[in-house]
C-alpha cells in the first residue's frame, strides 16, 4: 500500500510497512513521537522534486481543482503503475477520483488517510532525506507567495498603480488646460473680444483662432468645418465692426502656437481617458459600471490601491474624499458629511436635494461589495455592478416620484403622501372679457343669496330704475288691483296687515299720488258695519303713510325728472 504525499518541494510517494497501523489509528501519532518510529511505520520510496516555482505553482493549482498536473502524471505512471498495489492512499477525494479514472487505480481517502498525512508532516524533515530544511522553508515562502497572487488573479492588467498615475496625470492635465485655455483667451480678446462671447467652447475658441489668426482674415477664412452657418455668420460681421486693438503678425504667431499646444493637450487627454477606461474596465469591472471609471479611480488613488478600498467599510467610502469637513464637524460638534468623492457619482447627481444623502448611502453600500467582488473574486465580469446598478436606480425612481407601496392592500401610504403634497389648480385669466365694446349688456344671473328670497341692494336699485322708467298711467293702472288685494288682506287679519303696510311705504315713497288715491278710496269703500278695531289699526297707518310721502315728494320727483330726460336724449 502506498501513500501520496505532496509537500512544496514536490510529491513524495512513501509505502506503509503495517496496513494494521492505519486501522489503529488512535495510537499512530504515539509511533510518530520520534524520528525511529516514524520510519518503522512509512518509507520514502520516491521523491519526484520540482524544476521551479512556476512547476510547483501549476501542480499546486492542478490539485486545487481537482485535477492531475504533468509532473504527477509522470510520477504515476513511473513508479506507481509498474508495481500494481491494491490501493493508493490520498489526501484530496477530488485528486483520487481522478486518478482512478486515468489510472484505473483504487484510492483511499478517509479520516484515517488524513491522520496517516498529518503524522507523516510533523516527522518530514527526517524522512524525506537528502532535502535540508533551509531550501524546503524557500520553497514553501516562494510557493505561498505565487499561490497567493493566483488566487488573487493579479495579472499585468490589473495593477492598479497604473491607474492611479492615470488619474492623477489626467486632474493635471485639466488644469492646465484651463489655465493655457484663459490666457489664451486674455491674449486674443485684446484683438477681437467679441469673438469669446459669440464662441463659449474652448476647444472651438482655440481652433479658430488658430484657423484664423487676426480678424482682417475673419472674411476670408472658411469656418464651415468648425462652426454651424449663424455662428459663422456671426463672427465674420463682429470681425468687420470690431473695437479690439491691432496686434503684429509675431504676436498672432505665438498665439497660435499656444493654440496648437491647447489642441494637442486636449487629444492627449481624449487618449488617457480612454486608457484609464480600459485599464478600470480591466481591473474593476463592476466598480466601474457602478460609479464610472473617474469616480472609480478617484476612489482607488485616494485609498492607495484597490485592496485597500476594498477593505473600507461603506461608511467610509462614502465620505472618502471629506476627511476635512468630517474632522472639522466632530471638533464642532455639528452634522457630519453625507458624501465625499461619491457626490460626483452619476446617480447621485439625477437625485435631487433631498435624496442625495440617501442616494450616496445607498451607492457607497453597493460599491463596496463591487470592490471586493472585483479585488478577491474569481469572476472578471461586471454582470453584479449592472444587475445593483438597476436595483439602485429603480430606488431612485421610488424617492423621486414618492410612490409607496400600500400597506396591506389599503391607501395609506398614498393618503401619507398626499397629506404634505397639496394638488395646485392653475386659473387662466380670460382676456377676451377685457373688451366690452360693441356688445349687448348681459343679465346677471341670480346669486345663491337671491335664491332664497334675500336680494342684493345692486339688484334693488336697478329694479327701482326700471319701475322709473316706465310711464305714469301704467303705475295708476297698476295700483287699483293691487288696492283691493291689499283690504282683502287686511280682513283676514292685523299680522299679515302689518307687513302689507310696510310694502305700501315703499311702494308710496315711489309713487305719492298712487299713496293719496289709495287712502281716499279706502275712506270711501269702508262700510259702516266694519269693526271700530279695523278702523283704528288703519287710521294711524294711513298718517304715517302720508307723513313719509309728503318728506320724500321732493327726492322722487327730481329722479323722475333726470330719468325722463335720459329716455327722451336716447
Amino acid at each position: 500500500m502506498l501513500v501520496l504525499f505532496e509537500t512544496p518541494a514536490g510529491y513524495a510517494i512513501f509505502k506503509l510497512l503495517d496496513e494494521s497501523k492505519l486501522s489503529q489509528i488512535d495510537d499512530l501519532y504515539q509511533e510518530f513521537n520520534t524520528p525511529e518510529g516514524a520510519s518503522s511505520v512509512v518509507k520514502l520510496k520516491n521523491f519526484i522534486k520540482f524544476e521551479d516555482t512556476t512547476e510547483a505553482l501549476a501542480a499546486t493549482t492542478a490539485a486545487i481543482e481537482g485535477k492531475i498536473s504533468k509532473t504527477l502524471k509522470k510520477a504515476l505512471k513511473k513508479h506507481v503503475c509498474k508495481e500494481v498495489q491494491d490501493q493508493l492512499l490520498v489526501g484530496d477525494a477530488k485528486l483520487g477520483s481522478a486518478i482512478k479514472e486515468k489510472f484505473d487505480l483504487q484510492c483511499v481517502s478517509n479520516s484515517n488517510v488524513q491522520e496517516l498525512l498529518r503524522c507523516i508532516r510533523s516527522q518530514m524533515d527526517s524522512l524525506l532525506t537528502g532535502l535540508p530544511k533551509k531550501e524546503m522553508t524557500a520553497m514553501a515562502l516562494g510557493l505561498a507567495h505565487s499561490l497567493s497572487r493566483y488566487k488573487l488573479k493579479f495579472s499585468p492588467d490589473k495593477i492598479d498603480t497604473m491607474i492611479v498615475q492615470a488619474q492623477c496625470l489626467l486632474d493635471d492635465l485639466d488644469k492646465e488646460l484651463n489655465n493655457y485655455v484663459m490666457r489664451c483667451r486674455e491674449w486674443y480678446g485684446w484683438h477681437f473680444p467679441e469673438l469669446g462671447k459669440i464662441i463659449t467652447d474652448n476647444t472651438l475658441f482655440v481652433k479658430i483662432v488658430k484657423l484664423m489668426g487676426t480678424r482682417d482674415n475673419a472674411a476670408k477664412t472658411d469656418l464651415s468645418d468648425i462652426l454651424p452657418e449663424d455662428l459663422e455668420e456671426k463672427v465674420k460681421e463682429a470681425a468687420e465692426i470690431s473695437m479690439g486693438t491691432e496686434i503684429s503678425d509675431d504676436d498672432i504667431m505665438n498665439i497660435q502656437h499656444l493654440c496648437e499646444e491647447i489642441i494637442s493637450i486636449t487629444d492627449y487627454r481624449t487618449h488617457l481617458t480612454d486608457y484609464l477606461k480600459a485599464r478600470m474596465m480591466a481591473m474593476a469591472p463592476n466598480l466601474t459600471v457602478l460609479i464610472g471609471e473617474h469616480i472609480g479611480a478617484r476612489l482607488i488613488a485616494h485609498s492607495g490601491s484597490l485592496m485597500n478600498l476594498a477593505k473600507h467599510p461603506a461608511s467610509t467610502i462614502q465620505i472618502l474624499g471629506a476627511e476635512k469637513a468630517l474632522f472639522r464637524a466632530l471638533k464642532t460638534k455639528k452634522d457630519t458629511p453625507k458624501y465625499g468623492l461619491i457626490y460626483h457619482a452619476q446617480l447621485v447627481g439625477q437625485s435631487s436635494t433631498k435624496n442625495k444623502g440617501k442616494m450616496s448611502r445607498m451607492l457607497a453600500a453597493k460599491a463596496a461589495l463591487a470592490t471586493r467582488v472585483d479585488a478577491l473574486g474569481d469572476d472578471v465580469s461586471f454582470d453584479f455592478g449592472a444587475e445593483h446598478k438597476v436595483k439602485l436606480e429603480n430606488k431612485l425612481r421610488l424617492l423621486e416620484e414618492g410612490n409607496l407601496r400600500r400597506i396591506s392592500g389599503t391607501g395609506k401610504a398614498k393618503a401619507k403622501f398626499e397629506k404634505y403634497h397639496s394638488k395646485s389648480e392653475v386659473f387662466e385669466y380670460p382676456v377676451a372679457a377685457d373688451s366690452t365694446i360693441g356688445k349687448k349688456p348681459i343679465k346677471r344671473e341670480h346669486s345663491p343669496d337671491e335664491a332664497d328670497g334675500v336680494k342684493s341692494s345692486k339688484k334693488m336699485k336697478l329694479e327701482i330704475e326700471e319701475d322709473d322708467s316706465k310711464p305714469k298711467k301704467e303705475k295708476k293702472v297698476k295700483s287699483e288691483p293691487q288696492e283691493e288685494m291689499e283690504i282683502n288682506n287686511q280682513e283676514n287679519g292685523s299680522v299679515e296687515a302689518t307687513s302689507e303696510k310696510k310694502k305700501k311705504k315703499k311702494k308710496k315713497s315711489l309713487e305719492p299720488e298712487a299713496a293719496e288715491a289709495e287712502v281716499n278710496n279706502e275712506a270711501e269703500e269702508q262700510t259702516p258695519g266694519q269693526k271700530k278695531k279695523k278702523k283704528k289699526s288703519l287710521e294711524p297707518a294711513a298718517a304715517e303713510t302720508e307723513v313719509a310721502a309728503e318728506q320724500e315728494t321732493p327726492v322722487s320727483e327730481k329722479k323722475k325728472k333726470k330719468k325722463k330726460s335720459k329716455v327722451e336724449e336716447e
